[in-house]
């Protein structure tokens, strides 16, 4: 791959930087002030192949960055989400695209457990009570918090990583809805599908957002389903910020027309509302579900995969587009 020019966005993983270091001809755009990142590309878009980026709201692969490279034939994503990829855009070129899922599936659905369970347990909470000698002044008495094991959980997305959290809840005891765009039923018998967000949310102690964000999931988790889960339920979210509503849920925390909420991920990272943040019954995690050395490192070696089978114009191993 030592001929194929590659734009790294963002500072992403230290291992993926240096193997594209050492693999690749590599640029890194943050190399140029903020003000200078236009005359940057202009003088580097002719050696320019392909593009490195990260998901989320620190991901990049709009209409403007597509055009402004007009050598790109691939953007490879350090992540499962390519929601900040315009994959039109991509489709008119005949730019390839490619993501890095199954390699990070294990470790968000552990997250999203342990988010229902530290929030239903106030696990933070308590352990800022012992840290501030509150258990010791009140004479070893702590209020007491609620059970996991046999909560409903409802879950919106049955992918990989949904279907990972549902395996894992079974443990506990916990029966398992789902809402998706296709009924599995056939496929998980054992769990239950509900036509509408609403209802199912309605029908869970626990809800969590595990689907992608597209233009039909994008608030999924509004109003009326904040609502329908209700003072004794709590929201997890390992998917995308954008995939509910912030404002109104911050209002039914605070206002306690929602019991609790596991965040890893927020509207606009890294910023987080402070009314949240001020909030006891809230555990907020910085979008940190693949956020474990092993799986980092399967991450980066799969963008490295995708890239040089694209460069010995061999299939690649995990297309989008």
């Amino acid at each position: 791959m030592e001929s194929l020019g590659v734009l790294l966005l963002h500072p992403l993983d230290t291992y993926l930087e240096q193997e594209l270091d050492r693999r690749c001809r590599l640029l890194r755009l943050w190399d140029a002030p903020l003000d200078r990142r236009g005359e940057f590309l202009r003088a580097h878009a002719s050696s320019i192949r392909a593009v490195v980026t990260g998901g989320g709201s620190g991901g990049g692969g709009d209409a403007a960055l597509i055009d402004a490279l007009p050598r790109l034939e691939i953007i490879a994503c350090y992540a499962v989400g390519f929601d900040r990829v315009d994959l039109t855009r991509c489709r008119e070129r005949g730019l390839r695209v490619t993501n890095t899922p199954g390699v990070l599936t294990d470790d968000v659905a552990d997250l999203a457990v342990g988010l229902a369970i530290a929030a239903l347990r106030r696990i933070p909470h308590a352990d800022r009570y012992v840290r501030a000698g509150l258990w010791k002044a009140n004479n070893g008495h702590y209020g007491l918090t609620t059970q996991f094991s046999g909560k409903r959980v409802g879950i919106i997305g049955l992918g990989r990583i949904g279907l990972a959290i549902a395996k894992r809840v079974e443990g506990f005891g916990c029966p398992v809805s789902y809402y998706q765009r296709t009924r599995q039923q056939q496929a998980y018998p054992n769990y239950t599908y509900l036509p509408t967000v609403v209802q199912l949310a309605a029908d869970s102690d626990v809800l969590v957002v595990a689907c992608s964000l597209n233009e039909q999931s994008h608030g999924i988790v509004s109003r009326e389903v904040i609502e329908a889960l209700g003072p004794r339920g709590v929201l997890v979210n390992v998917g995308r910020g954008a995939h509910v509503d912030q404002p109104e849920l911050v209002a039914a925390l605070a206002e306690g027309r929602l019991g609790g909420a596991g965040l890893d991920v927020f509207e606009a990272e890294p910023d987080v509302p402070e009314a949240l943040m001020a909030l006891d019954n809230v555990v907020l995690a910085p979008h940190m579900g693949s956020g474990t050395r092993e799986t980092r490192k399967a991450m980066s070696d799969l963008v490295l995969a995708n890239l040089e089978a694209h460069a010995l114009s061999k299939p690649l191993l995990t297309p989008v587009v």
